[in-house]
């Protein structure tokens, strides 16, 4: 399947276009996470989000033109699955990162952090497939567990003080 010059123009701009979708949503995230005084904020996760995006978009390019090719399409599959576990690992190993063991505390901090990596991770790779619903859903999800379960965590310390 041959793409026109207008076709592809169209398609990559769209591509740009997600990839901002995603970093904005995520950038969501990030400004909690930012706010909250927790690393991996604001920029980072915008990055994340738009990288998931371009990372998917660029898979879904690699087999809309490896399938137009008769030579590569016959000894080629594609498998977007691959790509997608491709980037939840690399994501995760960003997120990993951004966990630390506090020593002298024998305690473990900012997995939280981490999981919103992965799932800002998972909002992108969602508007690289044009599943926007999804995207601005588990964006405004994720909103509401991280500020509610910091308010009730806060709850939480203020009864054991007392």
């Amino acid at each position: 399947m041959e793409f026109g010059l207008f076709d592809n123009v169209i398609f990559e701009l769209r591509v740009i276009i997600d990839i901002i979708i995603a970093s904005l949503l995520t950038g969501f995230v990030g400004l909690e996470r930012e706010m909250s005084g927790k690393p991996a904020g604001f920029r980072t996760q915008m990055i994340i989000g738009g990288a998931a995006a371009l990372l998917i978009s660029t898979a879904r390019i690699l087999i809309r033109d490896f399938a137009g090719e008769s030579e590569l399409a016959a000894v080629m599959r594609a498998d977007p699955v691959r790509v997608i576990e491709a980037v939840i690992v690399g994501i995760s190993f960003i997120g990993a990162g951004t966990i630390l063991k506090m020593e002298d505390q024998r305690k473990v901090q900012y997995l939280t952090t981490a999981a919103s990596i992965l799932l800002s991770a998972g909002i992108g790779m969602s508007v690289a497939l044009h599943h926007y619903i999804i995207a601005v859903g588990v964006t405004v999800f994720i909103l509401i567990i991280n500020v509610g379960a910091n308010v009730i965590d806060h709850h939480i310390k203020k009864r054991r003080k007392k």
